[in-house]
């Protein structure tokens, strides 16, 4: 057992197992320079052979963890530049969180991006259906948290509060049209994507039109 604790000291990345940790200290200590590149390509390909599912991994990848085996002291001609060594082991930048208080929780600051996103938009077909899609959002986000007394009035009221008075849809519209309810949606289109979704069913119907047409010669 004492034998084989120098071999556990050596042993950097432990996925690799220690005949590789020995083919690259081996490599490492070639004295002439060609050669040692030769045989760290061939250390790389005896790699993705011993380890199929490296061979998915990105040859950059399998060039650094060579150089980390070799305690950053391998020189060698790579096609990638060796890492730095104080790179290895530290720890990533802290992730800071969204500062600001969310106005509705219960919607959620990605609710508030898409109303600052619609506030931007120019064309006011383009403006009332964002207004309309975010509604639909609004208004499932709600009645998760309250299902009774529930009016299309108040999710107005919150567009409004949020985008500071700048969107606005007639609370009439939207109540006799159904808008802000969740399978309004697939009817309420775009005036450019009713007129492309007419080009199509006419198209389909020419095409279901010639198809029987050919169908009658055929019975003929």
């Amino acid at each position: 057992m004492e034998q084989l604790e120098p071999d556990k000291q050596k042993l950097i990345l432990k996925e690799y197992g220690k005949n590789v940790q020995r083919l690259v200290d081996h490599i490492t200590g070639i004295e002439d320079r060609e050669k040692r590149t030769a045989s760290a390509y061939t250390a790389i390909e005896i790699i993705k052979q011993l380890n199929p599912s490296l061979k998915q991994e990105n040859d950059q990848k399998l060039w650094d963890d060579l150089y980390i085996m070799s305690d950053f002291k391998l020189d060698v001609d790579s096609p990638f530049p060796m890492p730095e060594k104080e790179l290895l082991g530290k720890k990533p930048e802290p992730i800071g969180y969204p500062k600001g208080e969310i106005k509705f929780k219960h919607y959620g600051r990605n609710i508030e991006k898409l109303i600052e996103n619609a506030i931007t938009i120019e064309d006011d077909e383009e403006q009332e259906a964002a207004i309309i899609f975010i509604g639909q959002l609004m208004r499932s986000f709600h009645t998760t948290w309250n299902r009774d007394n529930f009016d299309d009035g108040i999710i107005l009221d919150d567009i409004k509060t949020l985008s500071k008075g700048k969107l606005h849809i007639d609370l009439e519209k939207v109540k006799e049209n159904g808008l802000f309810e969740s399978n309004t949606r697939r009817d309420f289109k775009l005036p450019i994507q009713e007129e492309h979704n007419h080009k199509n069913k006419r198209q389909h119907n020419n095409k279901r039109r010639n198809n029987n047409n050919h169908n009658k010669k055929r019975r003929n």
